[in-house]
């Protein structure tokens, strides 16, 4: 489809067309299927369908439509994009982080050298006569708990980090935001994980 109908559908939907924003978004289902699917590992995958997550972004963009303040089909696919994405961070923390499965398929404890430090070096790192204490609070179902203690986005970026091994830039384009934000969210995370752990072990 042309972008000068692209323009056509997105200014009828703008004033109200349902059938153009229907047509409108059809023509992005593929492209935001990609990028759910990129996303999401085969573990994931098994649990969280792509074509579920593009579902759930349509249906939010058509009831937030009216709050779209873009003119052009550029911005209309940053900001659908920006959806997709924040529907995709809240259901990796909702579905992989919060669930309760047996810490043995979930964490892993050695680390991988090809991606740096596991989560159980990032804990460890900084502790002296306590580190026993974590590295066997690792091993039981303390680390999930300690993981749903967290702010959203701290545990969905540990998870992504040092759970499923995506790097800096693949995290920040998967939750929306910029690498020295994620940086910040890992610290500000890591370090409370260190405390609830730490405290939970006396």
């Amino acid at each position: 489809m042309s972008q000068s109908t692209t323009q056509f559908l997105l200014d009828r939907a703008r004033e109200g067309d349902a059938d153009a924003f229907g047509e409108l978004l059809e023509q992005y289902r593929s492209y935001l299927w990609i990028l759910a699917h990129r996303y999401l590992d085969d573990r994931l995958r098994q649990r969280i369908d792509p074509a579920d997550l593009v579902q759930i972004t349509f249906m939010e963009a058509q009831r937030d439509l009216p709050a779209f303040r873009g003119q052009e089909p550029a911005a209309f696919v940053v900001w659908i994009r920006n959806i997709l994405r924040n529907n995709l961070a809240s259901a990796v923390a909702r579905h992989v982080i919060t669930q309760k499965r047996s810490v043995a398929h979930e964490v892993r404890l050695a680390n991988d050298s090809s991606r740096g430090p596991g989560l159980a070096g990032q804990l460890a790192g900084s502790t002296t006569s306590p580190s026993q204490q974590i590295m066997r609070a690792e091993t039981s179902q303390a680390l999930l708990d300690a993981l749903d203690q967290l702010p959203e986005m701290q545990a969905a970026a540990i998870k992504l980090r040092y759970m499923e091994g995506l790097n800096m830039k693949e995290i920040s384009e998967a939750v929306g935001k910029t690498e020295m934000a994620v940086g910040g969210l890992l610290k500000r995370g890591l370090k409370r994980l260190r405390e609830i752990l730490l405290d939970e072990s006396q």
